[in-house]
């Protein structure tokens, strides 16, 4: 029954017929067809019911069970818009006091908790979009919220609470985190200050003092601030600025390295200390083996690399406790954290480098 019920939903998506559909054959031809995979007797009128009035008005379909009302289903048939369709439909369920109601043109399927509080759009928590969902998906989800099984025992309602509850947390979370930012931004959040003194120390390898920070900040502030009405950037603004535009770099030993160089968004395959070539799979394998490299080179002298650490985080340890993710160096006994993006990686290859003497032109990495 699965695989058929997958296949059908397959084969919605390029039935070309589908478009011209009247009302009528969306529900033969659609969801009658979904019921009955669902579980629903769609020929005993007791469990689908057809035309259900409300206060004088229809609704499509009540699937009931147990002769209680449990979910109304409105049908527009196919191409046509939802939008304007909502209230109707939710208004009846609230008459009702039905739990679950569905808008559909066939393809697209609103899922809505009509008793939830808010408008009619915030008690919608789910859209299947036929033609554009992967069609297990599809049948997933359709078995979650509709399954007769599901709904009978309560296991859809509370798949469905689940969802819109999720929903309901990201949207707070999308509304809160610009006020959140914007409260750091406006009182140069003492974190933020000192992570922008680690930052600028670890690129320049000058450590700026926290008065120039504040003041930059002060500076900038009504730059940094964002609508309160939005956590994400719109495309017009973008995230970060142009590679171009920004450039990270590191000084060794009296030397600018670009950072960024071509190795944003790449895959690291290699890289070369004092030419010798090391193979490496991950950007991470590059630190540990560097180290390992200087460390044969330096012998006893290796420990001074615990003089290196972040403000807020330890770089080399004797174990792995405060470490996200410790690596053992070879033949140390020295543990070093590798839990960085690539960028900061590099960093502290270059951290690692300076401390011995080394220059820049005794490491290079190759990428694909």
């Amino acid at each position: 029954m699965e695989e058929q019920f997958i296949s059908f939903i397959e084969a919605l998506k390029t039935d070309s017929r589908i478009e011209s559909f009247d009302e009528a054959a969306t529900k033969q031809g659609i969801i009658l067809r979904i019921l009955f995979f669902l579980g629903w007797d769609h020929f005993n009128i007791d469990e689908v019911t057809p035309e259900y009035s409300v206060s004088g008005k229809r609704v499509d379909y009540s699937l009931r069970t147990d002769s209680a009302n449990k979910v109304f289903i409105e049908v527009k048939q196919t191409g046509v818009e939802l939008d304007n369709h909502q209230e109707q439909l939710l208004n009846y369920a609230f008459q009702e006091g039905v739990r679950l109601a569905i808008l559909t043109n066939g393809l697209v399927w609103w899922f809505y908790l009509p008793l939830n509080e808010g408008n009619w759009e915030d008690r919608k928590f789910y859209t299947i979009h036929i033609p554009q969902q992967g069609s297990e998906d599809v049948v997933s989800k359709f078995r979650d919220f509709v399954d007769r099984g599901n709904i009978g025992n309560g296991k859809a309602i509370e798949n469905a609470e689940a969802v819109y509850k999720g929903q309901q947390r990201l949207n707070t979370l999308n509304e809160t985190i610009p006020r959140a930012w914007n409260q750091i931004i406006s009182e140069a959040d003492e974190l933020l200050v000192d992570l922008l003194i680690e930052s600028t120390e670890e690129i320049c390898g000058f450590k700026p003092d926290k008065d120039l920070i504040v003041k930059f900040i002060t500076g900038h502030k009504d730059n940094l601030l964002v609508s309160s009405h939005q956590a994400y950037p719109t495309p017009a603004q973008p995230s970060t600025p142009a590679k171009v535009a920004q450039r990270r770099t590191k000084v060794s030993q009296g030397e600018v390295v670009d950072l960024d160089n071509d190795y944003y968004g790449k895959r690291v395959t290699a890289f070369y200390f004092q030419g010798e070539q090391f193979e490496v799979r991950m950007w991470k394998e590059i630190l540990v083996k560097l180290c390992e490299a200087i460390a044969e080179k330096q012998k006893g002298n290796f420990k001074t690399v615990f003089d290196l650490r972040g403000r807020k985080r330890i770089y080399f340890s004797k174990n792995k406790s405060g470490m996200r993710e410790g690596r053992i160096i070879e033949n140390t006994g020295i543990f070093v954290e590798t839990h960085f993006s690539s960028k900061d990686i590099i960093r502290r290859c270059f951290d690692v480098l300076n401390l011995f003497g080394y220059s820049s032109k005794d490491f290079r990495i190759d990428v694909e």
